[in-house]
């Protein structure tokens, strides 16, 4: 079966708890992800919050609930925008998965997220996100900085 999603990986010199922390920690999300903390009791079904500042308010940016969590393994989220034109229903909803997987002293970070077959507005979401082919490589390389300078 035929999916639309974007996938990216990165190495990080670092034990898996440490990339962890750096995930699920809302001082150290905003230091990456657009100057946006996590919100969340990290609880399956439970909301998770992308909060930040825009023209000046501080406002949600992006929602979704918390789908799977096995802590320094796996992340898996739903995410929405609550300030676009689309209907705020499940089936707009995209997941986003973080798989980590330690060897030697590093972590692999494996971020996937989609399917954009199966949203609304599905092929233009996919290219706004995949920002010609960088995906979630700038944030990677970001969250890679943070955790090695640490």
């Amino acid at each position: 079966m035929k999916t639309l999603t974007i996938k990216n990986t990165i190495h990080i010199k670092a034990k898996a708890t440490v990339v962890w922390d750096a995930l699920v920690n809302p001082e150290k999300t905003k230091l990456y992800m657009f100057g946006c903390e996590t919100v969340s009791s990290w609880k399956v079904g439970e909301e998770l919050i992308w909060r930040g500042s825009y023209e000046g308010k501080v406002m949600d940016l992006v929602k979704g609930y918390i789908v799977e969590i096995e802590p320094n393994e796996k992340l898996v989220y739903s995410t929405f925008d609550p300030n676009s034109t689309l209907e705020d229903i499940q089936v707009n909803y995209l997941n986003v998965t973080y798989t980590l997987e330690e060897a030697n002293g590093e972590t692999e970070l494996i971020v996937e997220q989609g399917d954009y077959l199966t949203v609304a507005d599905g092929e233009r979401r996919y290219q706004a996100s995949y920002n010609n082919g960088e995906g979630w490589n700038p944030i990677l390389v970001q969250i890679k900085k943070l955790v090695e300078a640490s």
